[in-house]
């Protein structure tokens, strides 16, 4: 195959390429010198439009054409897909409250099939613009090539070849085929369809889909990706050091490898540095994208679909996604992990809540589907509720896709009244910032080159978090360099930590930082490699599991320890019991995440390592969750308190709270969608906090605690 050459910025030849793209701020996983490179760089997100809006999305849906070709649509589907681009609907989308809406822009038919979709994307979008409506463009990943190749021939030598003899296609339709995405000539056929859509369409945004799919295995077995890979290697390491763990610097016969068997751990030092490629790739495109886009109009947002989130997926094997080097490029992400919220009859409280901390730990929001009818959406008021609820509480101005342009009719009231509600009360949403006491690490080499207990036990530690009403974050490595706002580091299994990350951690004990780790926490290195003590032995003060060649480490037997170092405190828990064990191999989704069997010994672990008391405590049931969040600028404190379980408990009464607080917050109000009115609760101050009472809470409420003036 003719190799082909790239234009514009990316003329240089791929090996310079690459090096431009590791010598820039991305960040490398599984390599020792992971905590000396800096973020992915802000600058490229780009200021946009988002802060200070209040985001609700609405669609058209498909396009006739895929809706013909796929099957399974009704008879009405065109008059739909006609309605929502009329002023009527425009008119329907404004009074409901929705903020945004998505057009299709590029989805791989070519310019002949899509030039139609387009013109009428230019038309609708001055109209939707008049009504204050932001302007979405969809950019697809796939290509369908029976019409894409008849103008563009030579695109062939962009797609996939088939990978362990099956066709590189989207689920099961052999129309869509994927494109190595990082080909050149791929690449600058994008860059044509967003310059469209910036300087015709006049978008506000670009939505970029299958963004979990584009770096998954199969796409890195294109003679292009084969090649980038080696250039990869040659460019992250000397060829001494290639030698020692290839045995040679001659890389003619290194390919990706291929795998079509579950993997507990990921051991193999190729199969580390090929995920860390994909990754590295992957975020290299998004961040090359954002340039181009930012480089034609600085304030259009970019909203991309990591589709699974935090679901307990390793999403950096299975689909070259390490969010903390891709989401610097974007302001919102997709999540379509389909982890709708409520309690199921097994007593597992299911939500996205994992999800919406991570993206706003790295300066995002989450965008999820919360009307209908979606594909997988229950049709329920109450579910509407809450997933409105989670993410008023957990994305703070983003209240998510409420359903196709031409079903916004079928909304219920009580969903209505919330959205109402996000739009009037949007004043408690905006400027905020997580006021958590602890964090929970989630350390790049642990979770990506194991998928069994680190997975088990973080998912578990959370699960215990976020049923006691105990706030807290979500970090990744780069979060290491400053704790000093957390009173706890919790370190659930993250086992492989490096020197430095250990020497970061060590410091906050001393410092006065309370940390809790359980198992195999600094047991092995950044490559996974087993060490012949804890690296954090100092901390824990407890011996290292027997090591047998080849055998599964088992976790001590032995009781939670406590130990006190410098100034602050350290728990050891030896192990997360689970009271569903996930089998090996297969992922942390949520039917496994029942509240393990020594949750209390977790929370009072947690509560222990902080002092004894946490800054919230709430007495609620175990199917109640509360977010507490601060407000720089009214210097306001803002508790979320959602119901997961409304199916079975209605109403939750008498909500008892102590929130440790200054002495100029001296009022508590209560606000919620299902009531209406502000309700002002009395309260007593003792030992330097506020202690009262929520009288009742149906799905959402709002407590906010301020001062007089």
């Amino acid at each position: 195959m003719k190799k082909p050459q790239g234009t514009g910025m990316f003329s240089v030849n791929r090996r310079e390429f690459l090096e431009f793209g590791l010598a820039g701020s991305l960040l490398p996983a599984v390599s020792a010198s992971r905590g000396e490179v800096q973020q992915a760089k802000a600058s490229s997100r780009g200021p946009g439009w988002m802060d200070g809006r209040p985001l609700v999305i609405s669609s058209p849906w498909q396009a006739p054409l895929y809706a013909h070709r796929t099957g399974g649509w009704p008879l009405w589907q065109d008059q739909d897909w006609e309605y929502g681009f009329s002023e009527e609907a425009a008119k329907e989308m404004k009074d409901m409250g929705v903020t945004a809406t998505i057009v299709p822009i590029f989805q791989g038919y070519g310019s002949v099939v899509e030039g139609s979709y387009i013109e009428k994307s230019r038309k609708a979008a001055a109209l939707w613009h008049r009504y204050g409506i932001k302007v979405g463009g969809y950019i697809g990943s796939t290509i369908h090539y029976e019409t894409f190749l008849l103008e563009n021939p030579g695109a062939h030598e962009w797609l996939v070849p088939d990978y362990l003899g099956h066709p590189v296609i989207y689920g099961n339709r052999p129309n869509r085929r994927w494109p190595y995405f990082m080909h050149p000539g791929y690449r600058e056929c994008v860059k044509r369809a967003l310059r469209i859509a910036i300087e015709e369409v006049k978008v506000d945004l670009f939505s970029f889909d299958h963004t979990s799919m584009q770096a998954d295995p199969r796409m890195f077995q294109h003679p292009l990706a084969i090649e980038d890979f080696r250039n990869f290697l040659r460019t992250k390491h000397k060829p001494e050091e290639l030698k020692t763990w290839l045995g040679t610097s001659d890389l003619r016969y290194v390919v990706p490898p291929r795998v079509d068997w579950r993997l507990s751990t990921i051991d193999d030092r190729l199969f580390q540095e090929w995920m860390d490629f994909r990754c590295q790739m992957l975020a290299r495109y998004y961040e090359e994208m954002a340039a181009f886009i930012h480089s034609l109009n600085p304030a259009v947002c970019i909203l991309s679909n990591p589709d699974v989130g935090l679901s307990g997926i390793n999403t950096v094997w299975y689909q070259g996604v390490d969010y903390p080097r891709l989401i610097p490029h974007m302001q919102a992400v997709w999540s379509e992990e389909g982890n709708y919220p409520g309690v199921t009859a097994e007593g597992v409280l299911i939500s996205e809540i994992r999800t919406y901390k991570m993206t706003s730990m790295l300066g995002a929001r989450t965008v999820t589907y919360t009307g209908v009818p979606y594909v997988g959406l229950p049709p329920d008021e109450n579910h509407m509720k809450l997933q409105m609820a989670q993410a008023m509480a957990h994305s703070r101005q983003c209240l998510g896709d409420i359903g196709p342009i031409y079903s916004l009719r079928n909304i219920p009231e009580g969903p209505r009244k919330y959205i109402r509600f996000f739009h009037s009360r949007f004043d408690l949403y905006g400027g905020v910032e997580s006021a958590a006491e602890v964090a929970v690490l989630h350390s790049y080499a642990s979770l990506a080159t194991n998928n069994d207990r680190p997975y088990q036990s973080t998912w578990l530690f959370e699960q215990s978090l976020i049923q006691s009403q105990i706030p807290f974050d979500i970090i990744f490595d780069q979060h290491l360099e400053n704790l000093s706002r957390y009173r706890v580091l919790v370190l659930a299994d993250q086992e492989c930590l490096d020197e430095k990350q250990c020497d970061l951690i060590r410091r906050y004990v001393q410092g006065g930082g309370g940390l809790v780790a359980t198992e195999f926490t600094s047991l092995f290195t950044a490559r996974r490699v087993r060490q012949r003590d804890y690296g954090l032995a100092d901390l824990f003060q407890v011996p290292p599991p027997a090591f047998v060649l080849w055998v599964k480490d088992n976790p001590l037997a032995i009781s939670a320890v406590r130990n006190e170092a410098g100034r602050g405190r350290v728990a050891y828990v030896p192990e997360v019991k689970p009271a569903i064990e996930k089998p090996l191999g297969e992922a942390m989704t949520s039917r496994y995440w029942k509240l393990p069997l020594n949750s209390g010994e977790l929370i009072e672990a947690v509560k222990w390592a902080a002092g004894g008391r946490m800054a919230l405590e709430v007495k609620a049931p175990l199917t109640v969750t509360a977010e507490l969040q601060r407000q720089a600028e009214t210097g306001k404190l803002i508790l979320h308190l959602i119901n997961y379980d409304v199916e079975r408990t209605p109403r939750v009464e008498n909500i008892e709270v102590r929130v440790q607080g200054g002495s100029d917050l001296t009022k508590v109000s209560v606000i919620s969608p299902d009531e209406g009115d502000l309700q002002t609760l009395a309260h007593v101050r003792r030992e330097g906090a506020l202690i009262f009472t929520v009288p009742s809470l149906k799905v959402y409420d709002v407590v906010v605690i301020s001062s007089q003036a």
